[in-house]
């Protein structure tokens, strides 16, 4: 069976969503963010890429086209090869009159109320109808998908199934929280035999989102929600005084059977400055200091705070009900690696799995996931990261011929481009890599990365302020060979940690030797690397330790603020011009650049 998943509508920027905030800047994210396209063949993902990579538009909302024109080249098929389409939204009839009926429920006042219907209405006839969905697909690729081939899959199933797909089936109980699906904003429950099973009781709906209060929060601190999370969640370490819990228990209710319920509503959403006048009467917050870095770190630590509590309930019932010794972690809130930890550690499972798909780029391998197992009872086949683009030596020499005023070229000997990679890393330099096929979500897991040495004090403030052109308090992720990882770091029940999905604290004795690989609280979100699972970065670490003493290096995304992760040769040669990376190890070419 050949399936094909994928995810992104061409006019979701058309559509203004009133209780996401007014904002232009971000209201296009709010649906089919993280464009993405992926093909299964039997149960084995043989291609996928987001979408962004190609058009260069980061978190990309858009149709897309190109992602699917790749992914169908790369498994040698066309459209018309594919038995089932799979899109990672499923609006249905019932799931349209709840939303009318929740809107003059909460609704203040009924002008409100009405204009708000009017918006969901044009949001399901220009997006999510089935006939819209198909049409775009039409206008898109000029291919009409016959309508028993067009699957839509719920949206937060589609996340499950994602991860269920990565680690290779297997029983599981799941706990999946993001933003909002089609009305819910978290899930729970097991899946036993390849089958299904929700623990309805645990669903939470969409007013009571810790995806949605973090992405409030992410704005109100002057960020981008469904972007920046991350910041907050870095930021928050700056905090070292826990937040009050009479202040979390202010924010939200943690009830018996699991579920939560927050006292933020969307009365508080509208105006030029969604919640900040809540949020500003929540935390203390006026013009005098709502800028400042103590007082942002403060609320950041809150947001934190208040995530590790609401979903350590949730997942805390989810354990008592299921009985199962291993948990699948999915949605946006499992970005939050600091709060996957604490899942792991402080919830009796003995084995948590956060994918490298757990954003909304992982939909289109979850829709087409949940479609083979549900039309072909295929077994899913355990999926690495290394999904998308690869080039040829030849494309590479290709590609530096454009800029050879401003760089020059030197090709590395076959086997060689570890030990010359590492040789350069014992200096105080930042090296871009580019190698094999590119990583699959949002994370740079040693095929598109940049690279630093961790030994060097100021190697952090050097990689934010002269090559990604980011905020200084912004930290890195180490990678580190995994038989070397329990010796630097805590790594406490956690016997891997492949996809940069988990915090841990660094151990003491390798603080002040590794400095670049810790943040300020004493943590890293660490990469853990072997040889199956990428043999020549493995090899690179090896090498480094031979030439420093250490098996670790820093790992950073191969792009700058704004941009996505570069895709191809042309890309990295071009962010690498445009920063102060001192090397670029583009397969086995050596790049330096020369003076004008």
């Amino acid at each position: 069976m050949i399936v094909l998943g994928y995810n992104g509508f061409t006019h979701s920027r058309d559509i203004r969503i009133s209780d996401h905030g007014t904002q232009d800047i971000d209201r296009y994210n709010v649906l089919g963010h993280d464009a993405a396209a992926a093909v299964i063949f039997d149960g084995k993902v043989v291609a996928a890429v987001e979408e962004e990579r190609l058009n260069r538009e980061k978190k990309t909302s858009q149709f897309p086209v190109g992602a699917i024109e790749w992914c169908l080249a790369k498994a040698g098929i066309g459209l018309a090869d594919v038995d089932y389409f799979a899109f990672p939204w499923a609006v249905t009839d019932e799931v349209i009159r709840s939303l009318v009926l929740d809107i003059f429920t909460m609704s203040p006042n009924p002008t409100i109320g009405f204009a708000l219907t009017a918006e969901i209405g044009e949001l399901y006839s220009k997006l999510l109808a089935p006939e819209s969905i198909a049409e775009d697909f039409r206008a898109r690729t000029g291919f009409d998908v016959p309508a028993e081939k067009l699957i839509l899959v719920p949206h937060h199933l589609a996340h499950l199934m994602c991860g269920y797909q990565i680690r290779g089936g297997g029983d599981a109980a799941f706990f999946v929280s993001d933003g909002r699906g089609e009305r819910e904003s978290a899930i729970a429950g097991q899946i036993v035999g390849g089958e299904i099973t929700l623990f309805d009781q645990m669903t939470m709906d969409s007013s009571n989102s810790v995806g949605l209060f973090y992405n409030n929060i992410t704005r109100y601190l002057g960020f981008l929600p469904n972007n920046d999370e991350y910041k907050v969640m870095g930021l928050s370490a700056y905090c070292p005084e826990p937040t009050d819990r009479a202040l979390i228990d202010r924010l939200v209710t943690l009830h018996d059977d699991g579920k939560i319920e927050f006292a933020v509503t969307t009365d508080n959403a509208r105006g030029e400055h969604p919640y900040r006048d809540y949020f500003d009467g929540v935390f203390g917050g006026d013009d005098s200091i709502r800028e400042t870095f103590e007082y942002r770190a403060r609320v950041a630590r809150a947001a934190q705070d208040l995530t590790e509590i609401a979903t350590r309930h949730q997942v805390a019932t989810l354990a008592a009900a299921a009985q199962l010794p291993n948990l699948i972690v999915e949605g946006g809130v499992a970005l939050n690696c600091v709060n996957n930890t604490k899942l792991l550690e402080n919830n009796g499972f003995d084995r948590v799995d956060v994918s490298y798909g757990a954003s909304d780029s992982g939909l289109a391998i979850g829709a087409a996931a949940f479609v083979g197992q549900r039309y072909g009872k295929v077994t899913p086949q355990a999926t690495g990261t290394y999904l998308g683009p690869e080039y040829t030596h030849e494309e590479m020499i290709e590609a530096t011929k454009p800029f050879t005023d401003r760089i020059s070229v030197t090709e590395i000997e076959p086997g060689a481009v570890a030990s010359t990679t590492a040789t350069l890393l014992s200096e105080k330099v930042v090296i871009g890599w580019f190698q094999g096929a590119a990583e699959y979500g949002p994370r740079a897991l040693g095929a598109r990365s940049i690279l630093a040495n961790p030994m060097f004090d100021d190697i952090k403030d050097i990689i934010n302020l002269r090559v990604k052109h980011r905020e200084p308090f912004r930290p890195f992720a180490p990678m580190v060979l995994e038989s070397s990882a329990d010796k630097l770091f805590e790594m406490g029940k956690l016997p891997t940690s492949p996809y940069m999905t988990f915090v841990v604290p660094l151990r003491q004795e390798f603080v002040d030797k590794i400095p670049g690989a810790c943040h300020v609280d004493g943590t890293s979100r660490v990469q853990t690397v072997n040889d199956e699972q990428n043999p020549l970065v493995a090899e690179l670490l090896r090498e480094v330790e031979q030439a420093t003493g250490i098996a670790c290096l820093i790992n950073t995304s191969f792009n700058v603020a704004g941009e996505p992760i570069v895709c191809s040769p042309t890309d990295a040669i071009s962010c690498f011009l445009g920063t102060e990376i001192d090397y670029l190890v583009l397969g086995r070419l050596l790049l330096r650049k020369t003076a004008n």
